[in-house]
């Protein structure tokens, strides 16, 4: 029988979702402070094109960033992060037309990526609170791999970048 031990410690980011000329900066604090944790490593700020999922609610001219936490935490914390999220985004929605932001948390492991989502789907597993959690791409020969249902933003230069520099982090605290 295995002995049951506590999970390894995590590195918890964001990915945003923003309309062009939202002030990122004031999520940013938010962040910070709801979770009494430093940002240490922010992406450029690229153009969101991938889908028009979100334009309906959101808007034309997306901008996308991922940022993460400095210090590494439990991936216990994932469903109540992502329920912390969803009511900071509650928070800028402008009247009942929806929101301007959106803030999707998530992990980094050396082995994968994790995203915390509010829909049930085959691939996804139930946390709590309503909360589900997918394997979004795995960490392969110095890459992260596409699976069948990977965002195709999650595959982007930006992004993988973001990932990377995010896992090597981890690795070095390690030592």
């Amino acid at each position: 029988m295995g002995k049951i031990n506590a999970p390894n410690l995590v590195k918890f980011f964001f990915g945003l979702i923003f309309n062009d000329g939202f002030n990122i900066n004031e999520v940013y604090e938010l962040l910070e402070n709801k979770f009494n944790n430093k940002i240490d490593i922010f992406s450029p700020i690229i153009d969101f094109s991938f889908t028009k999922y979100y334009n309906k609610e959101m808007g034309e001219n997306l901008k996308r960033q991922w940022i993460s936490f400095e210090t590494l935490i439990s991936p216990e914390l994932l469903a109540e992060m992502k329920v912390e999220t969803n009511n900071i985004e509650d928070s800028f929605a402008v009247n009942s037309s929806g929101r301007i932001v959106n803030i999707d948390p998530g992990y980094i492991t050396p082995a994968n990526v994790i995203l915390a989502s509010t829909k049930d789907f085959s691939h996804r597993i139930y946390l709590s609170k309503g909360i589900y959690a997918e394997v979004t791409t795995i960490y392969r020969k110095e890459g992260f791999t596409k699976l069948p249902w990977t965002y195709p933003d999650y595959l982007c230069p930006t992004a993988t970048e973001f990932i990377l520099q995010a896992r090597k982090c981890i690795l070095n605290k390690k030592d």
